[in-house]
Formats: C-alpha cells, sequence, structure tokens
C-alpha cells in the first residue's frame, strides 16, 4: 500500500469518531432521559462531565439541544452532520452502501424530531448505525483504511466512557479494543501514537482504584495520544 495521506488518515480517523459519537451519544441520553422520568433526576452531571454551563431553561429543552439542534457541537444532530460530511468525501473508499446508512440515519433523526415519542421513533436510528458499521466491515477491501477508522471509532468511545465516569469493566474493555486497534495502525499514514500517553493510560485504565481516583487525567492522555507529522 502507498502512503495514506494526511488528509485521507484524518477523514478516515474522524469519520470513525463521528460515527461512534452519534451512537454513544444517542445511548447516553436516553439512558438519562429514562432516569430523569422514572427518578426526576437532573442532566447537571451529564453538563459537567463535558465542562458545559447550563443554559437551559428545561429538561425538555436540554433534550432537544443535545438531540437535533446542529449549533450545539455536543449534539447528535452535529456529530452525524460531521460524519455525514466526512462520508461525502470517502464515499467511493468506504462503498456507497455505506454512505447510504449515513443518509438513512440523519432522515431518521430528522424524522423523530417531529414524533410525539421521541424515545420510541430514536429506536430505528441505532439498527442503521450497526448496518453502517457492518458495511464498513464487509465493504471496505482496504485494510488499512478501515484500521484508521476503527481506532477512531474506539478513541471515540473510550473518550466518552471516560468523561461520563462508566463502570471500570466497560472502561477496561473498550481500552483493550483500543489497545489492539492501535497494533492494526497503518504503517504509512501520518497518525502516530505517542507512547508516552498510551504508558499514562495503561497505568491508570489498568487498575480499576487508579481509574476511579484519575479518570481526568486519562482524559487528557487520551486527548493528547495522537500526534500529527506531516
Amino acid at each position: 500500500m502507498g502512503t495514506i495521506s494526511l488528509e485521507r488518515s484524518d477523514r478516515l480517523y474522524w469519520l470513525g469518531r463521528y460515527t461512534e459519537r452519534v451512537y454513544t451519544t444517542l445511548k447516553a441520553l436516553q439512558s438519562l432521559y429514562d432516569r430523569m422520568i422514572d427518578r426526576n433526576v437532573g442532566y447537571d452531571d451529564y453538563l459537567r462531565s463535558f465542562g458545559l454551563a447550563d443554559i437551559y431553561c428545561s429538561k425538555r429543552e436540554f433534550m432537544r439541544s443535545f438531540l437535533y439542534d446542529r449549533n450545539n457541537p455536543g449534539s447528535v444532530a452535529s456529530s452525524l452532520e460531521r460524519a455525514y460530511d466526512n462520508g461525502i468525501v470517502l464515499r467511493e473508499e468506504i462503498s456507497t452502501e455505506a454512505f447510504s446508512f449515513l443518509q438513512v440515519a440523519k432522515d431518521t433523526l430528522t424524522k423523530s424530531e417531529q414524533s410525539s415519542n421521541i424515545r420510541l421513533s430514536l429506536l430505528p436510528l441505532e439498527d442503521v448505525l450497526f448496518g453502517f458499521w457492518g458495511c464498513i466491515e464487509d465493504k471496505m477491501y482496504n485494510d488499512e483504511s478501515r484500521n484508521i477508522i476503527f481506532v477512531g471509532k474506539s478513541m471515540e468511545r473510550l473518550d466518552l466512557y471516560l468523561r461520563l465516569k462508566y463502570p471500570f469493566e466497560e472502561v477496561d474493555k473498550e481500552f483493550s479494543r483500543l489497545c489492539k486497534a492501535l497494533r492494526r495502525m497503518p504503517k504509512d499514514t501520518p497518525y502516530r501514537y505517542n507512547t508516552r500517553y498510551l504508558s499514562d493510560l495503561v497505568e491508570i485504565l489498568g487498575v480499576q482504584e487508579e481509574y476511579q481516583l484519575h479518570s481526568d487525567k486519562a482524559v487528557t492522555s487520551l486527548g493528547h495520544l495522537f500526534e500529527v507529522s506531516a
């Protein structure tokens, strides 16, 4: 395989990250929505996890913003739009079928906004995203490009798991998956992971007590994991 350009590597990586961000954010919001209904809890902890201020007048406004507001960079709609934009450029590489799932995902999200039962109307979106990942796995014949996408996918999921303080068992599994993905990272891409920050992550995420004490440091180390060289 030839050298994978910086622009192409970047788009593949962020296609993986943004598409995973759609899925994990959606699952987190659905779980929060259920807790807000069943236990009358608020959304303060969710905002605090991302260092965001509370600018919302109600739970409904909060949920609407994080699901549908494209101007909210933390929303499902914003992440899906960015995944779609990368998918357009990579359409031939990821396959037209995979790209079509991103279009269906956008249509599904738009339709759900008009529904009287948002929770129920969003359920098909999960299946659409699974269809996208299935196509990436099955239809992409360039292993190196596919591996970059899955590195981005795993990076994003671990980042959100850390920020949202997921149980150690789930974080541990996702970190193991990321490490396996990093070992498959193509040699001919400008993306290189920083061994110093990877060592920090191994130290923090290798023991449950360290994770509980230093999860914020792990978020920082994960954010610095990649160095990009021209």
